[in-house]
């Protein structure tokens, strides 16, 4: 599926860009949203908040593969954009093996850690059993979990962005089917709820392989392609291994605000667990977006058209600022009635915790707006450098938060977390997008016939405004001259 996003009125190109990466994002979405109504009605408030309890850990070991095995499909992307269909196999085969390996090292000691983190982590003793036994299905499943997301990005990576949202909606539909069986009519309690995610992953699995045996050649690898060379295993962990610290980083500062949780109680937990899932549904469109513009950028940065640039991030911010408006309505509005679906009407300090988080940062979400867009706009220029330490900066934003108000307002102070930490990022984002911005306005406008191009988007595990991300668009050549001259004027301010 090809998109050209450099002819049209940037606003209309990106939002209708944007539109199939929300429903990505949506579904992805609603496997925990789903497990969490399911659990939090037919189990109790305190089965509702065990599982919560393990989001962070299981964010911290899984996390990080998901975000290395996004990575490996980046050399399947660039092969495939050059027309080396052997380096395709040779790349996949690569990235087949690694993703094993990590999923058996995983498989084994993932289990053995859960119990011991989550007490280090000072889980409340009345979720403690229940949070174990989720955490402990669900890192017996990492193979399922993980080859899921690797198939699916290197089937992204051939240009064919369509095929793993289907397969994404089916394995949503399959879980929905198996929690409300495992954990209704079977009373599996929260381990049914972990394994119907794993068991319709491990199902999606199998249909992709199915679906590349059949429909892929290209992707076909054979006996000779597992013989790996060394510049192609070291290319791929290059690529790899950022993307998963960058998970394991905003994952510590996830594990600090649910420490602090924890330290709150049972309820806290809970409505802290509501609430997240609620925000993560109403901010995909943000993050939607913010991913529209990186490839937006980067196809007209390769299109030689500055001009569009400066002008289609002006509008995404726009959108962005009018899209959070509406969304921060809601979370007031109708915020209270969502978070009574998966705490029933018997839980009403559940529910008043809750909302009080979803208006904190429903009136918010303009600044996470603002972040997703500039952030994606120097992604895709290639300025990978502000992009990472404003994640730094937001893990040690969103953890002083946590702690420190935490300390002082108990769970109102821990809600403020997310929205200190998008401040701390934007305050640096937006001066160094203003000073990208007035160097593309010096830089030449030339406009190239590019060939039929498809951005392809790599996503891994996200939490709130961080996400594991790349954007990669086959067949572009960055015009050397646009880059040059940025570079040139950059030296010439400096002296």
């Amino acid at each position: 599926m090809s998109s050209t996003l450099t002819t049209g009125a940037p606003w209309r190109v990106i939002l209708a860009f944007s539109l199939p990466l929300l429903i990505g994002n949506v579904v992805q979405q609603l496997y925990q949203f789903i497990d969490t109504v399911v659990v939090g009605r037919h189990l109790g408030v305190d089965a509702l908040a065990a599982v919560g309890a393990t989001g962070s850990l299981i964010f911290l070991l899984i996390g990080f593969a998901l975000g290395v095995t996004s990575g490996f499909a980046i050399p399947t992307a660039q092969a495939f954009g050059a027309g080396d269909h052997a380096a395709v196999r040779r790349s996949v085969a690569t990235g087949t093996l690694l993703t094993a390996a990590m999923s058996v090292v995983l498989t084994i000691a993932a289990p053995l850690l859960a119990h011991p983190l989550l007490v280090l982590m000072q889980t409340p003793d009345v979720l403690l059993d229940d949070a174990v036994t989720f955490a402990q299905v669900s890192f017996l499943g990492t193979a399922a979990t993980m080859f899921f997301n690797y198939l699916a990005a290197i089937i992204r990576a051939i240009g064919d962005s369509r095929t793993p949202l289907i397969f994404l909606v089916l394995a949503c539909l399959l879980n929905i089917a198996l929690v409300i069986i495992m954990v209704g009519p079977l009373g599996w309690g929260v381990g049914g709820a972990a394994l119907a995610t794993v068991v319709s992953q491990a199902v999606s699995v199998l249909l992709t392989l199915e679906y590349m045996r059949r429909k892929l050649p290209v992707l076909h690898v054979t006996r000779a392609d597992f013989r790996i060379a060394r510049d192609d295993l070291m290319e791929h962990l290059r690529l790899g291994l950022p993307m998963g610290f960058q998970a394991s980083i905003i994952s510590l500062g996830i594990i600090a605000v649910q420490v602090r949780l924890n330290a709150l109680g049972a309820e806290a937990v809970a409505a802290y667990t509501a609430a997240s899932r609620i925000d993560s549904l109403a901010s995909a469109f943000l993050a939607s977006l913010g991913l529209a513009v990186s490839m937006y950028v980067a196809q007209n940065f390769g299109g030689g058209r500055p001009d569009r640039i400066r002008r289609g991030v002006k509008q995404a911010i726009w959108m962005s600022i009018i899209g959070s408006a509406f969304l921060g309505v809601l979370m007031v509005v109708i915020g209270a009635p969502v978070v009574r679906v998966f705490v029933g009407n018997e839980a009403e300090d559940v529910v008043d915790l809750a909302h009080t988080m979803l208006i904190i940062n429903g009136v918010t979400y303009w600044i996470l707006g603002i972040l997703f867009v500039t952030r994606g706009a120097l992604q895709g220029l290639g300025r990978a450098l502000v992009p990472t330490i404003t994640g730094v900066i937001e893990l040690g934003m969103r953890t002083l938060a946590a702690v420190v108000l935490g300390a002082f307002f108990g769970f109102v102070g821990v809600a403020w977390s997310n929205p200190v930490a998008w401040i701390g990022a934007v305050v640096i984002l937006i001066p160094a997008y203003i000073r990208a911005h007035r160097q593309l306005a010096h830089a030449p406008i030339n406009p190239r016939i590019l060939t039929d191009t498809t951005p392809i988007a790599l996503i891994g595990p996200h939490e709130g405004s961080d996400a594991v991300d790349a954007v990669i668009t086959t067949s572009i050549t960055l015009p050397q001259t646009s880059a040059i001259n940025i570079r040139k004027k950059r030296k010439k301010k400096r002296k």
